[in-house]
């Protein structure tokens, strides 16, 4: 007798099928559209090949490219046949790793031939062979010790210290095989190679095996996959579209920021342009904290390896931090630059007995931090070594704990709000792993507490939120407020942070009302983030052109001819004396070259000067984005300037 079993799909439809019926063939008996278009599957919540066979009643839901698993899967299955056609190619090249990623793909590869792009072509053009033959991907399982034997036997050494590292959990080593390649691979991946109809590969950078500057350097090869070729031609459109954006272009180009070869990675020199912007906005901050009831401090930049021990940055941080002296001598002095705050600002808490009447007590710095970044790591003003930040610690009695993380998380939208980027923002409650407990402080049930306290704050509020497992701070629970750079890639803007463990290591009490001494909690957070990252996210949202209240040339003053340089200066001197940022362009050169460069270099407005202006008081204006808006009064120019600028506009 055969064995039938019930499928609930998609909608609740309830199908029964013959017991050990695969995915695939569910797929194909719904609809051969359908079935083209599948990647994967998911069997109750989880996420299969579609060669899985079905063995007992079960909830299935056929994934397409247009779900995230789906198309995780072709991407991660192209970068199998990245690695394919590189092994074809190039037999004694050794492989690494090969994930999906966002927007695409990665392989990292051992090889003596550097991938110009010429060599690229030719993987590439091997890749659609791989495709062409349609091969299938099929997934085995060896004991550690074949798999080992596998591995070695094809000399692949970094494969072989993946298995080790996982033979000990008496688990079985999974692959899949397309054709003569086999990838050691926990998958899943789509059925065949022919799904992969559209991919590219678009760049090839260094990387250190494991993202560890001791171990080798590495070939990756970027690429990027879609299931149409009208949507890879519309990615690669946005791509080049991006590296117009890239801050990392713009920002040099318009005199931002440069780097210099002898100071170092990840120390960039801010120009007057980056300087006035970034000033701006820590000036801003800091009026709009002290306004919410904010204390400011002055901490130092560095202190001994005593205060990081107490915080236990030492232990958990140390690799991290710039380290001035022998940190294994105990003997001698040594110091760290600082990579945050928090241990500095409690010595203000701690400089005098506190009471419940004390709190909260939200203190607030403009901090420079230093952090030990691998050297593969750094990205323009995204990611460096000396950074400035909105640092806060707010140390508060638990009944204000719900309250003050409002006010924090408000006080981050309004600031994200302002310069146009939070309608970009994503938010992750992140946590800590209970598998990997040698990575935090505390015990099961102070984690469970905070993230219990946290969850119930972030729903009161309302936070739509993914949740990062094992991305919390080493003392707490986070929330950590995302953006991603026009080319995708994803990084941590603001964060706020509850830590139920660092007042007891420094002995912060406070005496409540009963006359006891109690532990407050600490809340960590920054309010516009990195004033570094936000200024390079500021260039790519707005390609260059930031609105007038924050550019750091707000306008410029154009003489049609030498006779009218000094009315310029005058008008220029009383636009100065309003606060606004202006410049004066009295060079020899036609009026249409200087509105060209004040184009090219995104000024705000444009002010031409000429006769007829001196005649009338006036200026002729011309506004970026919009050209000639004709002639207006000096006064009547600043009052609508000056409302702009206090309104914080967004043009």
């Amino acid at each position: 007798m055969i064995e039938m079993i019930n499928v609930t799909l998609k909608g609740g439809v309830v199908k029964e099928f013959e017991n050990g019926t695969t995915a695939m063939e569910i797929c194909k008996s719904l609809g051969m559209g359908l079935y083209k278009a599948a990647c994967v599957c998911k069997i109750n919540g989880e996420v299969k090949d579609l060669r899985t066979a079905i063995e007992s009643d079960c909830e299935l839901e056929i994934l397409t490219f247009d779900d995230p698993d789906g198309k995780w899967a072709l991407r991660h299955t192209a970068s199998h046949i990245l690695a394919q056609a590189v092994k074809r190619l190039y037999p004694d090249a050794k492989l690494a790793i090969g994930p999906a990623i966002d927007n695409g793909f990665y392989y990292d590869f051992d090889v003596d031939v550097p991938f110009t792009p010429e060599v690229l072509e030719k993987i590439e053009a091997e890749m659609k062979k791989i495709v062409k033959e349609g091969l299938p991907l099929e997934k085995y399982e060896l004991d550690p010790e074949e798999a080992i034997k596998l591995m070695e036997e094809k000399g692949e050494n970094f494969k072989v210290e993946l298995i080790k590292e996982h033979a000990d959990n008496g688990e079985k080593i999974s692959f899949y095989k397309q054709g003569e390649f086999d990838e050691l691979c926990a998958g899943p991946h789509i059925p065949d190679t022919s799904r992969v109809k559209a991919f590219k590969l678009t760049s090839c950078t260094g990387a250190y095996w494991r993202g560890d500057s001791n171990n080798k350097m590495l070939q990756r090869v970027y690429g990027t996959a879609f299931t149409k070729k009208e949507d890879l031609e519309a990615h690669l459109e946005a791509i080049e579209e991006a590296k117009k954006r890239d801050h990392n272009k713009i920002g040099r180009e318009l005199g931002y920021f440069t780097t210099v070869e002898s100071i170092g990675q990840g120390l960039p020199i801010l120009m007057p342009k980056g300087a006035r912007v970034i000033q701006l906005l820590q000036r801003w901050v800091e009026d709009v904290e002290q306004a919410n009831g904010y204390l400011l401090t002055k901490t130092p930049l560095m202190a001994k390896r005593d205060l990081y021990r107490i915080s236990g940055h030492w232990d958990h941080y140390r690799d991290g931090m710039f380290i001035l002296g022998d940190p294994d001598d105990e003997e001698k002095e040594c110091l760290a630059l600082r990579p945050m705050t928090c241990p500095f600002q409690y010595q203000v808490y701690l400089n005098s007995a506190r009471s419940y009447r004390d709190l909260p007590m939200r203190l607030g710095e403009t901090s420079t931090l230093f952090r030990n970044e691998d050297s593969g790591e750094m990205h323009g003003l995204i990611r460096v070594r000396q950074f400035t930040i909105s640092e806060g610690h707010l140390v508060l009695r638990p009944d204000q704990l719900e309250e003050e993380f409002k006010g924090c998380l408000s006080l981050c939208k309004y600031f994200l709000g302002t310069v146009g980027m939070l309608d970009k923002c994503t938010f992750r409650f992140s946590q800590w792993d209970p598998a990997n407990t040698s990575k935090y402080e505390g015990t099961a049930e102070q984690w469970n507490e905070a993230q219990a306290t946290m969850a119930k704050i972030l729903d009161n509020l309302g936070v739509e939120y993914e949740i990062g497992i094992d991305e919390a701070a080493f003392y707490g629970p986070k929330l950590d407020v995302q953006f991603k750079n026009v080319f995708g890639k994803e990084d941590t803007i603001v964060t706020i942070q509850i830590d139920m463990l660092l007042a007891e290591k420094f002995g912060m009490y406070y005496v409540d009302t009963d006359g006891q001494k109690k532990l407050p909690y600490i809340i960590h957070r920054t309010s516009l983030g990195c004033y570094e990252r936000t200024l390079a996210y500021l260039l790519e949202t707005f390609a260059g052109a930031l609105p007038l209240w924050m550019a750091p040339e707000q306008i410029r003053l154009l003489p049609i001819a030498d006779r009218h340089h000094a009315y310029a200066k005058e008008v220029a001197a009383k636009f100065e004396s309003m606060g606004m940022r202006v410049s004066v362009d009295d060079r020899s050169e036609k009026i249409g070259y200087k509105i060209r460069e004040a184009q090219l270099e995104k000024i705000p407005y444009m002010l031409l000067v000429g006769d007829k202006e001196i005649e009338d008081g006036a200026v002729s204006v011309r506004k970026r984005g919009e050209g000639d808006l004709g002639a207006k009064s000096v006064d009547e120019f600043i009052a609508s300037a000056l409302a702009d600028i206090a309104s914080k506009k967004i043009w």
